[in-house]
């Protein structure tokens, strides 16, 4: 039995929380390298390099990528053989978040009451996805999701018959009713199956995938290409402004389901795939 200290999840949330939200990651870089080049739009080309100068001034500078720094959507892969010492789980959680976001000069966007809405102050609680594993090891991912995208997301439950043709229409739909409010160039994840919340969580973890990484099944691989060229051929562009990239990509993830029902969720994220990650 692994014992990992509350001290140390505390310790590094608050480093993934600062770095999700400064850094992108190499995959970024070189898909917006290419979207620069098979952008035709001289408009849009100049926006994909202004995106890309704030990300380098972000890095260098540990300031946000956004003002909207989001609410901390923590993702933990605990091992079976993990004992947490010296503190609950979750606090320590909350903990990282809140120390994160105060000593990052990270905006605090969470409230209190979806109706009441008075801010926390603090960014907590934040919103926690947890996946027994094998092992001694305890994995967290840190992916900070601002509103402007969130709020462009979508979820239907299609019936059976609408098949492969009603999914493709449905991700057509959602991403042009966004247009440009979700600042794309955007990357679209896709969940396919299981239940109604079951395909919101696949949509939401399909937006961890490197860019460019395709899905393991054939069909799905098939499926996101698919999505990825008639999204970008919708004319929207960068910043809704027109052009060929409106997507830098898309991930779709997929779960069995009931053989009445075919839900499908989009959760869009702007350019800026922030997630950040850490083993201990």
């Amino acid at each position: 039995m692994k014992q990992i200290k509350a001290e140390d999840i505390v310790k590094t949330v608050s480093e993934l929380c600062i770095k999700s939200c400064t850094t992108l990651g190499d995959d970024w870089w070189q898909t917006l390298d290419e979207a620069i080049n098979k952008e035709e739009s001289p408009l849009g080309k100049d926006i994909l390099k202004q995106l890309q100068e704030n990300a380098k001034l972000a890095a260098a500078t540990k300031e946000a990528l956004c003002q909207d720094t989001g609410v901390a959507v923590v993702f933990l892969e605990l091992g079976q053989d993990v004992h947490i010492t010296g503190g609950n789980l979750y606090e320590a959680i909350n903990a990282g978040v809140r120390k994160g976001y105060t000593e990052g000069y990270l905006r605090k966007s969470v409230v209190n009451d979806p109706l009441i809405r008075k801010n926390t102050g603090d960014n907590t609680p934040a919103i926690i996805y947890t996946d027994i594993v094998p092992g001694d090891k305890l994995k967290i991912t840190v992916a900070p999701k601002g509103a402007g995208s969130e709020n462009m997301s979508a979820l239907k439950m299609l019936k059976p018959a609408d098949g492969r043709e009603g999914v493709v229409q449905f991700v057509l739909d959602v991403v042009k009713t966004a247009g440009p409010n979700p600042c794309p160039p955007i990357l679209v994840g896709v969940g396919i199956g299981g239940m109604f919340e079951k395909a919101a969580l696949l949509a939401k973890k399909s937006l961890l995938r490197p860019l460019g990484q395709r899905n393991e099944l054939p069909h799905i691989a098939e499926l996101e290409l698919e999505l990825l060229e008639k999204i970008n051929n919708s004319g929207i562009g960068p910043q809704g402004l027109g052009g060929r990239i409106t997507a830098l990509d898309v991930h779709v993830e997929s779960h069995p389901t009931h053989i009445a029902t075919l839900p499908v969720a989009v959760n869009i994220q702007c350019h800026a795939t922030r997630h950040a990650e850490a083993i201990l």
